[in-house]
């Protein structure tokens, strides 16, 4: 959702500050005004291509600078900053770090539709149709594209497998006599994962077991021996526990004393034990020194690290398998692709099912909306179409695209190919209300959705823009005073000489009196008391006066 947008400099609007309602807000002026550079900045702030021709005359570059609140953002909301200059250049800054065009587009662009310009309309992007289908559908979809989405992967995988163990198979000669030095090789010292670092931990000790011997030895009789530490401590706590009786103090010292004995004749009895426990032998010494020696060598040839060996030997061993098997490992390999796709089949059996049951239903619903804004016997329909098995990705098997048909008997085609501005816009209103908050897309901006209508169809367009409004930010460019009530905001474009003699665009929030006017100007060209008393009427059944 759009909190706020500024621009500076852009075409006609010398420097604007708009903040669009969570709900309806309308842009009202004269043919000409320069509601077309309220657009333009808006197309910069989600990522759209800029040109030098957007900056205003005189100006050396055109800032835009907005905040909006995406989905599942933090309550601060994301900040965007960007500058075009006159030469072309530009400048993309979020939340005040350096962007690029592409990552602004790519966070803020799919949360914001422009509706009437064919720049920037989801809706005319094929690819997006089968997301609005299952957004619309919901959990059966979304668990349908899941299963789907694992078999495939699992798809690609076997055969990727596949593909490996044929590949094994093809080994030349000269590649599988080398495959078998390196698994003898490595055969005859058979390595264990993790011996080398068991065999470094270890050796140390076995090498250096007389001095570990000694040493410990040397600090046992130090601390056991006649006139050892022992003695002298037991010496010690005997006279203070002697003299205790005089003096508290002492005996309170004696207590520590014989607590530090304990210790002490504790670690002189695990030094006994761990003098019996070391043996110096040679024959284990060199045992290690030559084990490791293999080791080291086979690290030297095939590492860098053991892992590295380990896994040298077991593509050997696959090389060497898969020249001797007759065929049975890709034979193996084979019968899983086939479960695997087997698999896969059936999973996307099972999504077009849920897609093609609720594609007449969207479609209809779509239709009917577009009924109440007057389209005639204009239609939606959804169609899918299955592809081949190489083309089948993510998104499913399926081919799904938005058709739109101008009249019975007539044609259907693309969404893409429909001419008129003010008929596609129509329609997409129609599709985005039929969404509903399954939409992700948060905020719609609509230019020409008004082209050529009124009377009644002025009506319902404005009751099918104020119920978008209740699930999406809804900004419109109108030339209807039935639009033009029903909206929580309203601004008036207007255009004026500026000081420098180029013509400026001003953007005001109007309310009262001045909206009363507004109204009355879009309901027949005056401002008269008679058209103002109109206007109120309008207001007030709207509640909006």
């Amino acid at each position: 959702m759009i909190d706020e947008l500024h621009a500076r400099d852009v075409a006609l609007i010398h420097d604007a500050t708009i903040e669009p309602a969570a709900g309806l807000t309308v842009l009202t002026g004269e043919t000409g005004a320069g509601k077309s550079a309220l657009l333009s900045s808006v197309k910069l702030l989600v990522g759209e291509r800029a040109d030098a021709g957007m900056v205003r005359e005189g100006a050396s570059s055109l800032e835009v600078e907005g905040r909006l609140f995406l989905r599942g953002d933090d309550e601060d909301g994301t900040v965007v900053r960007r500058r075009v200059s006159a030469d072309g250049r530009g400048r993309v800054e979020l939340d005040g770090h350096m962007a690029s065009v592409r990552e602004l587009a790519a966070r803020v662009g799919a949360s914001v539709d422009l509706c009437g310009q064919h720049e920037h309309q989801r809706l005319l992007s094929q690819q997006t149709h089968v997301e609005l289908l299952d957004a619309w559908v919901g959990v059966p979809a979304a668990d349908a594209l899941a299963t789907y989405r694992d078999a495939l992967a699992a798809a690609c995988d076997a055969a990727a497998e596949l593909e490996r163990v044929r590949e094994l198979g093809r080994s030349t000669g000269e590649k599988l006599d080398e495959a078998a030095f390196v698994l003898r090789r490595i055969d005859e010292v058979d390595p264990r994962e993790g011996e080398l670092e068991e065999i470094e931990a270890q050796l140390p000790r076995v090498e250096h077991g007389e001095a570990l011997m000694a040493a410990a030895a040397g600090a046992r009789e130090a601390l056991s021996g006649d006139g050892g530490a022992c003695d002298a401590l037991s010496d010690a706590v005997r006279a203070l526990e002697e003299a205790a009786g005089y003096d508290a103090a002492l005996g309170r010292w004696a207590s520590a004393l014989r607590s530090a004995l304990i210790d002490v004749e504790d670690v002189s009895s695990e030094l006994r034990d761990y003098a019996d426990e070391v043996d110096f032998d040679p024959e284990e010494l060199e045992r290690l020194q030559t084990r490791l020696a293999s080791l080291e060598g086979l690290r030297r040839a095939y590492g860098p690290t053991m892992a590295d060996v380990l896994a040298r030997r077991e593509e050997a061993r696959q090389v060497v398998a898969a020249a001797s098997d007759g065929g049975e490992l890709e034979r193996q390999a084979a019968a899983e692709v086939a479960r695997r796709e087997d698999a896969l089949a059936r999973a996307a059996d099972a999504l077009d099912a849920v897609r093609a049951e609720a594609a007449p239903r969207l479609a209809a619903a779509v239709t009917e909306q577009m009924a109440s804004l007057e389209m005639g016997s204009a239609s939606l329909e959804v169609a899918q179409e299955r592809l081949s098995r190489a083309e089948w990705g993510s998104h499913g098997p399926s081919r799904v695209e938005f058709l739109y048909r101008p009249g019975a008997g007539l044609t259907a085609r693309p969404l893409r190919k429909i001419a008129s501005g003010g008929e596609v816009s129509r329609v997409m209103l129609a599709v985005k209300v039929v969404l509903g908050e399954a939409d992700d897309c948060e905020t719609l901006v609509f230019d020409e959705v008004d082209a050529g209508v009124g009377g009644a169809t002025a009506v319902a367009l404005a009751g099918v823009l104020a119920r978008l409004a209740r699930t999406h930010q809804v900004i419109v460019v109108t030339h209807l005073a039935q639009v033009a009530v029903v909206a929580e905001k309203h601004y008036l474009v207007r255009k004026s000489e500026g000081a420098s003699g180029v013509p400026e665009t001003t953007l005001t929030e109007i309310s009262g009196e001045e909206r009363v006017a507004e109204v009355a100007r879009m309901l027949s060209g005056d401002t008269g008391e008679t058209s103002r008393e109109l206007a109120r009427e309008m207001l007030a059944a709207r509640g909006r006066a």
